[in-house]
Protein backbone atom coordinates (compact mmCIF):
# COMPACT_ATOMS: atom_id res chain seq x y z
CA UNK A 1 0.00 0.00 0.00
CA UNK A 2 2.84 2.40 0.83
CA UNK A 3 4.55 1.66 -2.50
CA UNK A 4 1.27 2.31 -4.33
CA UNK A 5 0.90 5.60 -2.42
CA UNK A 6 4.38 6.72 -3.46
CA UNK A 7 3.70 5.85 -7.12
CA UNK A 8 0.33 7.64 -6.99
CA UNK A 9 2.05 10.73 -5.56
CA UNK A 10 4.56 10.70 -8.41
CA UNK A 11 1.58 10.40 -10.80
CA UNK A 12 0.08 13.56 -9.27
CA UNK A 13 3.44 15.34 -9.67
CA UNK A 14 3.66 14.22 -13.33
CA UNK A 15 0.10 15.36 -14.10
CA UNK A 16 0.73 18.64 -12.30
CA UNK A 17 3.82 19.27 -14.42
CA UNK A 18 1.96 18.40 -17.62
CA UNK A 19 -0.91 20.76 -16.82
CA UNK A 20 0.91 23.53 -14.94
CA UNK A 21 4.57 23.77 -15.94
CA UNK A 22 4.02 26.00 -18.95
CA UNK A 23 1.66 28.43 -17.24
CA UNK A 24 4.50 30.52 -15.87
CA UNK A 25 6.10 31.04 -19.29
CA UNK A 26 2.94 31.14 -21.41
CA UNK A 27 3.27 34.90 -21.89
CA UNK A 28 6.87 34.51 -23.11
CA UNK A 29 5.80 32.07 -25.80
CA UNK A 30 2.57 33.90 -26.65
CA UNK A 31 4.30 37.27 -27.11
CA UNK A 32 7.04 35.62 -29.23
CA UNK A 33 9.70 36.78 -26.79
CA UNK A 34 11.14 33.25 -26.83
CA UNK A 35 10.36 29.97 -28.62
CA UNK A 36 8.52 26.96 -27.21
CA UNK A 37 11.59 24.90 -26.31
CA UNK A 38 13.37 27.80 -24.67
CA UNK A 39 10.28 28.72 -22.66
CA UNK A 40 9.80 25.12 -21.56
CA UNK A 41 13.44 24.82 -20.46
CA UNK A 42 13.19 28.04 -18.44
CA UNK A 43 9.95 26.83 -16.82
CA UNK A 44 11.45 23.46 -15.93
CA UNK A 45 14.55 24.90 -14.26
CA UNK A 46 12.77 27.62 -12.28
CA UNK A 47 9.91 25.34 -11.20
CA UNK A 48 12.41 22.80 -9.87
CA UNK A 49 14.20 25.55 -7.94
CA UNK A 50 10.84 26.50 -6.43
CA UNK A 51 10.29 22.88 -5.41
CA UNK A 52 13.65 22.86 -3.63
CA UNK A 53 12.90 26.17 -1.89
CA UNK A 54 9.53 24.88 -0.65
CA UNK A 55 11.41 22.74 1.90
CA UNK A 56 12.32 25.97 3.72
CA UNK A 57 9.57 28.45 2.80
CA UNK A 58 6.26 26.61 2.48
CA UNK A 59 6.09 24.08 5.30
CA UNK A 60 2.66 25.32 6.44
CA UNK A 61 1.04 23.98 3.26
CA UNK A 62 2.22 20.47 4.15
CA UNK A 63 -0.09 20.30 7.16
CA UNK A 64 -2.97 22.01 5.33
CA UNK A 65 -3.08 19.33 2.62
CA UNK A 66 -2.47 16.37 4.91
CA UNK A 67 -6.24 16.19 5.53
CA UNK A 68 -6.02 16.84 9.28
CA UNK A 69 -8.82 19.08 10.48
CA UNK A 70 -10.90 18.18 7.43
CA UNK A 71 -11.36 14.51 8.40
CA UNK A 72 -10.54 12.73 11.68
CA UNK A 73 -6.79 12.61 12.30
CA UNK A 74 -6.81 8.82 12.48
CA UNK A 75 -8.27 8.61 8.96
CA UNK A 76 -5.88 11.24 7.54
CA UNK A 77 -2.95 9.15 8.81
CA UNK A 78 -3.93 6.05 6.78
CA UNK A 79 -2.28 5.26 3.44
CA UNK A 80 -5.64 4.06 2.06
CA UNK A 81 -7.17 7.51 2.45
CA UNK A 82 -4.18 9.30 0.96
CA UNK A 83 -3.97 6.82 -1.91
CA UNK A 84 -7.59 7.59 -2.81
CA UNK A 85 -6.91 11.34 -2.69
CA UNK A 86 -3.76 11.01 -4.81
CA UNK A 87 -5.44 8.86 -7.48
CA UNK A 88 -8.50 11.12 -7.59
CA UNK A 89 -6.24 14.11 -8.12
CA UNK A 90 -3.91 12.50 -10.66
CA UNK A 91 -6.71 11.08 -12.81
CA UNK A 92 -8.63 14.37 -12.84
CA UNK A 93 -5.62 16.50 -13.79
CA UNK A 94 -4.42 14.06 -16.46
CA UNK A 95 -7.90 14.01 -18.03
CA UNK A 96 -7.99 17.82 -18.14
CA UNK A 97 -4.49 17.90 -19.67
CA UNK A 98 -5.51 15.44 -22.36
CA UNK A 99 -8.55 17.61 -23.17
CA UNK A 100 -6.46 20.81 -23.17
CA UNK A 101 -7.99 22.52 -20.12
CA UNK A 102 -5.64 24.37 -17.72
CA UNK A 103 -7.21 23.40 -14.39
CA UNK A 104 -6.00 23.75 -10.82
CA UNK A 105 -4.19 20.88 -9.14
CA UNK A 106 -5.04 22.58 -5.85
CA UNK A 107 -8.72 22.44 -6.77
CA UNK A 108 -8.42 18.77 -7.70
CA UNK A 109 -6.70 17.93 -4.40
CA UNK A 110 -9.40 19.81 -2.49
CA UNK A 111 -12.16 17.93 -4.30
CA UNK A 112 -10.39 14.62 -3.75
CA UNK A 113 -9.96 15.30 -0.03
CA UNK A 114 -13.67 16.09 0.23
CA UNK A 115 -14.77 13.08 -1.86
CA UNK A 116 -12.58 10.52 -0.11
CA UNK A 117 -13.47 12.06 3.25
CA UNK A 118 -17.19 11.86 2.59
CA UNK A 119 -16.85 8.29 1.37
CA UNK A 120 -15.03 7.41 4.59
CA UNK A 121 -16.89 9.35 7.31
CA UNK A 122 -20.02 10.73 5.63
CA UNK A 123 -21.24 13.82 7.44
CA UNK A 124 -18.24 13.64 9.76
CA UNK A 125 -16.46 15.73 7.12
CA UNK A 126 -15.58 19.17 8.54
CA UNK A 127 -17.51 21.47 6.20
CA UNK A 128 -16.37 24.60 8.05
CA UNK A 129 -12.68 23.87 7.43
CA UNK A 130 -13.41 22.96 3.82
CA UNK A 131 -15.14 26.31 3.25
CA UNK A 132 -12.80 28.72 5.05
CA UNK A 133 -9.37 27.15 4.56
CA UNK A 134 -9.82 25.75 1.04
CA UNK A 135 -12.79 27.19 -0.88
CA UNK A 136 -12.50 30.86 0.09
CA UNK A 137 -8.91 31.37 -1.17
CA UNK A 138 -9.68 29.44 -4.36
CA UNK A 139 -12.64 31.71 -5.09
CA UNK A 140 -11.03 34.99 -4.02
CA UNK A 141 -7.63 34.62 -5.72
CA UNK A 142 -8.83 34.69 -9.39
CA UNK A 143 -11.07 37.69 -8.69
CA UNK A 144 -8.15 39.61 -7.14
CA UNK A 145 -5.80 38.59 -9.96
CA UNK A 146 -8.28 39.63 -12.66
CA UNK A 147 -8.83 43.00 -11.02
CA UNK A 148 -5.11 43.68 -10.61
CA UNK A 149 -4.44 42.53 -14.17
CA UNK A 150 -7.05 44.93 -15.58
CA UNK A 151 -5.87 47.87 -13.49
CA UNK A 152 -2.17 47.37 -14.24
CA UNK A 153 -2.75 46.85 -17.95
CA UNK A 154 -4.83 50.04 -18.12
CA UNK A 155 -2.05 51.98 -16.38
CA UNK A 156 0.71 50.63 -18.67
CA UNK A 157 -1.46 51.14 -21.74
CA UNK A 158 -1.94 54.82 -20.91
CA UNK A 159 1.80 55.29 -20.33
CA UNK A 160 2.89 53.46 -23.49
CA UNK A 161 4.20 55.72 -26.31
CA UNK A 162 1.74 55.89 -29.20
CA UNK A 163 4.33 56.42 -31.93
CA UNK A 164 6.26 53.38 -33.05
CA UNK A 165 8.50 54.85 -35.78
CA UNK A 166 12.21 54.04 -35.42
CA UNK A 167 13.17 57.61 -34.49
CA UNK A 168 10.45 57.69 -31.81
CA UNK A 169 11.40 54.34 -30.25
CA UNK A 170 12.42 55.02 -26.68
CA UNK A 171 15.79 54.12 -25.25
CA UNK A 172 18.07 54.72 -22.31
CA UNK A 173 21.33 56.18 -23.63
CA UNK A 174 24.62 57.50 -22.30
CA UNK A 175 27.32 59.66 -23.82
CA UNK A 176 29.89 62.39 -23.21
CA UNK A 177 28.77 65.98 -22.82
CA UNK A 178 30.86 69.13 -22.18
CA UNK A 179 30.48 71.03 -18.92
CA UNK A 180 32.01 74.41 -18.04
CA UNK A 181 32.78 75.40 -14.46
CA UNK A 182 34.67 78.10 -12.58
CA UNK A 183 36.40 77.30 -9.27
CA UNK A 184 34.18 78.26 -6.35
CA UNK A 185 37.11 79.93 -4.52
CA UNK A 186 37.54 82.42 -7.36
CA UNK A 187 35.31 85.23 -6.02
CA UNK A 188 35.60 87.48 -9.05
CA UNK A 189 35.71 84.63 -11.57
CA UNK A 190 39.00 85.90 -12.99
CA UNK A 191 40.24 82.41 -13.74
CA UNK A 192 39.52 80.82 -17.05
CA UNK A 193 36.58 78.46 -16.94
CA UNK A 194 37.50 74.81 -17.16
CA UNK A 195 35.83 72.58 -19.72
CA UNK A 196 35.52 68.89 -18.95
CA UNK A 197 33.76 65.95 -20.53
CA UNK A 198 31.35 64.15 -18.22
CA UNK A 199 29.21 61.07 -18.66
CA UNK A 200 25.50 61.79 -18.88
CA UNK A 201 22.61 59.30 -18.92
CA UNK A 202 19.34 60.20 -20.60
CA UNK A 203 15.99 58.52 -21.18
CA UNK A 204 14.14 59.58 -24.31
CA UNK A 205 13.53 58.80 -27.95
CA UNK A 206 16.30 57.80 -30.32
CA UNK A 207 15.96 61.23 -31.99
CA UNK A 208 16.33 63.08 -28.68
CA UNK A 209 19.39 61.03 -27.74
CA UNK A 210 21.07 61.78 -31.07
CA UNK A 211 20.43 65.50 -30.60
CA UNK A 212 22.00 65.31 -27.13
CA UNK A 213 25.04 63.14 -27.86
CA UNK A 214 25.28 62.86 -31.63
CA UNK A 215 25.79 59.45 -33.15
CA UNK A 216 28.54 58.52 -30.66
CA UNK A 217 26.43 57.12 -27.84
CA UNK A 218 25.75 53.91 -25.99
CA UNK A 219 22.05 53.08 -25.78
CA UNK A 220 19.85 50.34 -24.41
CA UNK A 221 16.42 50.05 -25.97
CA UNK A 222 13.74 50.26 -23.29
CA UNK A 223 11.89 47.43 -25.00
CA UNK A 224 14.98 45.28 -24.53
CA UNK A 225 14.89 46.08 -20.83
CA UNK A 226 11.20 45.19 -20.78
CA UNK A 227 11.87 41.84 -22.46
CA UNK A 228 14.51 41.08 -19.83
CA UNK A 229 12.06 41.94 -17.05
CA UNK A 230 9.43 39.80 -18.79
CA UNK A 231 11.84 36.87 -18.88
CA UNK A 232 12.70 37.29 -15.19
CA UNK A 233 9.04 37.66 -14.20
CA UNK A 234 8.18 34.40 -15.99
CA UNK A 235 10.86 32.66 -14.00
CA UNK A 236 9.37 34.15 -10.84
CA UNK A 237 5.94 32.72 -11.70
CA UNK A 238 7.37 29.25 -12.32
CA UNK A 239 9.42 29.46 -9.14
CA UNK A 240 6.29 30.49 -7.21
CA UNK A 241 4.35 27.59 -8.71
CA UNK A 242 6.98 25.08 -7.63
CA UNK A 243 7.05 26.70 -4.19
CA UNK A 244 3.26 26.54 -3.83
CA UNK A 245 2.41 23.19 -5.45
CA UNK A 246 5.22 20.92 -4.24
CA UNK A 247 4.24 20.77 -0.53
CA UNK A 248 0.59 20.14 -1.44
CA UNK A 249 1.62 16.97 -3.28
CA UNK A 250 4.30 15.90 -0.82
CA UNK A 251 1.59 16.00 1.89
CA UNK A 252 0.36 12.63 0.54
CA UNK A 253 3.62 11.07 1.73
CA UNK A 254 3.44 12.28 5.32
CA UNK A 255 1.74 9.03 6.37
CA UNK A 256 4.92 7.12 5.43
CA UNK A 257 6.75 7.72 8.69
CA UNK A 258 10.10 6.40 7.51
CA UNK A 259 10.10 8.67 4.46
CA UNK A 260 12.21 11.85 4.60
CA UNK A 261 10.17 14.86 3.45
CA UNK A 262 13.22 16.29 1.66
CA UNK A 263 13.38 13.26 -0.62
CA UNK A 264 9.65 13.64 -1.18
CA UNK A 265 10.19 17.23 -2.35
CA UNK A 266 12.92 16.03 -4.73
CA UNK A 267 10.75 13.21 -6.15
CA UNK A 268 7.81 15.57 -6.68
CA UNK A 269 10.05 18.19 -8.29
CA UNK A 270 11.44 15.63 -10.74
CA UNK A 271 7.95 14.32 -11.48
CA UNK A 272 6.77 17.84 -12.28
CA UNK A 273 9.73 18.43 -14.58
CA UNK A 274 9.18 15.18 -16.51
CA UNK A 275 5.44 15.79 -16.88
CA UNK A 276 6.06 19.29 -18.21
CA UNK A 277 8.67 18.15 -20.73
CA UNK A 278 6.58 15.27 -22.08
CA UNK A 279 3.01 16.50 -22.07
CA UNK A 280 2.57 20.27 -21.83
CA UNK A 281 2.07 21.20 -25.50
CA UNK A 282 -1.75 21.39 -25.46
CA UNK A 283 -1.86 23.57 -22.38
CA UNK A 284 0.90 25.75 -23.86
CA UNK A 285 -1.18 26.49 -26.96
CA UNK A 286 -4.30 27.33 -24.93
CA UNK A 287 -2.51 29.59 -22.46
CA UNK A 288 -0.19 31.27 -24.97
CA UNK A 289 -2.25 31.64 -28.14
CA UNK A 290 -5.94 30.95 -27.53
CA UNK A 291 -6.83 32.66 -24.25
CA UNK A 292 -5.55 36.10 -25.24
CA UNK A 293 -3.52 37.84 -27.96
CA UNK A 294 -0.60 38.41 -25.64
CA UNK A 295 1.72 41.35 -26.24
CA UNK A 296 4.82 41.97 -24.18
CA UNK A 297 3.28 44.54 -21.84
CA UNK A 298 0.34 42.25 -21.12
CA UNK A 299 2.70 39.35 -20.41
CA UNK A 300 4.92 41.33 -18.07
CA UNK A 301 1.91 42.71 -16.16
CA UNK A 302 0.28 39.30 -15.73
CA UNK A 303 3.52 37.63 -14.60
CA UNK A 304 4.33 40.23 -11.95
CA UNK A 305 0.84 39.95 -10.47
CA UNK A 306 0.87 36.16 -10.51
CA UNK A 307 4.29 35.79 -8.93
CA UNK A 308 3.51 38.32 -6.19
CA UNK A 309 0.18 36.77 -5.23
CA UNK A 310 1.39 33.15 -5.28
CA UNK A 311 4.64 33.77 -3.38
CA UNK A 312 2.77 35.82 -0.76
CA UNK A 313 0.10 33.11 -0.41
CA UNK A 314 2.73 30.36 -0.11
CA UNK A 315 4.53 32.23 2.65
CA UNK A 316 1.22 32.72 4.51
CA UNK A 317 0.18 29.08 4.02
CA UNK A 318 -2.88 30.05 1.94
CA UNK A 319 -3.78 27.38 -0.68
CA UNK A 320 -4.34 29.50 -3.77
CA UNK A 321 -4.22 28.09 -7.28
CA UNK A 322 -1.40 29.23 -9.56
CA UNK A 323 -3.63 28.29 -12.49
CA UNK A 324 -6.53 30.47 -11.36
CA UNK A 325 -4.22 33.40 -10.64
CA UNK A 326 -2.19 33.19 -13.87
CA UNK A 327 -5.17 32.64 -16.19
CA UNK A 328 -7.19 35.40 -14.49
CA UNK A 329 -4.36 37.94 -14.58
CA UNK A 330 -3.69 37.26 -18.29
CA UNK A 331 -7.40 37.47 -19.07
CA UNK A 332 -7.88 40.63 -17.00
CA UNK A 333 -4.96 42.36 -18.71
CA UNK A 334 -6.22 41.22 -22.11
CA UNK A 335 -9.77 42.49 -21.55
CA UNK A 336 -8.53 46.07 -21.10
CA UNK A 337 -6.72 45.96 -24.45
CA UNK A 338 -9.51 44.13 -26.25
CA UNK A 339 -7.23 41.13 -26.77
CA UNK A 340 -9.07 38.52 -24.66
CA UNK A 341 -11.01 35.62 -26.21
CA UNK A 342 -14.09 35.36 -24.01
CA UNK A 343 -15.33 32.02 -25.32
CA UNK A 344 -12.00 30.34 -24.48
CA UNK A 345 -12.05 31.79 -20.98
CA UNK A 346 -15.65 30.62 -20.61
CA UNK A 347 -14.60 27.05 -21.41
CA UNK A 348 -11.69 27.23 -18.98
CA UNK A 349 -13.96 28.62 -16.26
CA UNK A 350 -16.41 25.78 -16.84
CA UNK A 351 -13.57 23.27 -16.41
CA UNK A 352 -12.73 24.93 -13.09
CA UNK A 353 -16.32 24.50 -11.93
CA UNK A 354 -16.47 20.77 -12.69
CA UNK A 355 -12.96 20.01 -11.35
CA UNK A 356 -14.20 19.72 -7.76
CA UNK A 357 -17.08 17.29 -8.37
CA UNK A 358 -15.07 15.15 -10.82
CA UNK A 359 -12.16 14.84 -8.40
CA UNK A 360 -14.52 14.24 -5.46
CA UNK A 361 -16.43 11.45 -7.21
CA UNK A 362 -13.22 9.82 -8.48
CA UNK A 363 -11.51 9.87 -5.07
CA UNK A 364 -14.67 8.73 -3.29
CA UNK A 365 -15.05 5.80 -5.67
CA UNK A 366 -11.36 4.82 -5.30
CA UNK A 367 -11.65 4.87 -1.50
CA UNK A 368 -14.78 2.75 -1.64
CA UNK A 369 -13.02 0.24 -3.91
CA UNK A 370 -10.00 0.09 -1.60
Amino acid sequence: MLILLFLATVLVAYSNGANDNFKGVATLYGSETIGYKGALAWATVTTFLGSVASVFLAATLLSRFGGKGLVPDALAATPEFMLAVALGTGITVLLATWLGFPISTTHAITGSLAGAGFSAVGMGLNIGTLSTVFFLPLIASPVIAMGLGSFSSRFLNSAEPKETAEQNERCICAGNTSLEFVPVSDKYQLSKASVVDVLKVKSGTVCECEQEFGVQKVSIKEYGVRDTLHFISSGMVSFARGLNDTPKIVAFLLVIEAFDVRYGMLAVGLGMAIGGIIQSRKIAEVMSNKLCDIDKNTGLTANLITSFLVIFASRMGVPVSTTHVSVSSIYGAGVVKGQAHHSIFGGIFASWVITLPVAAVTAGLVYWLI
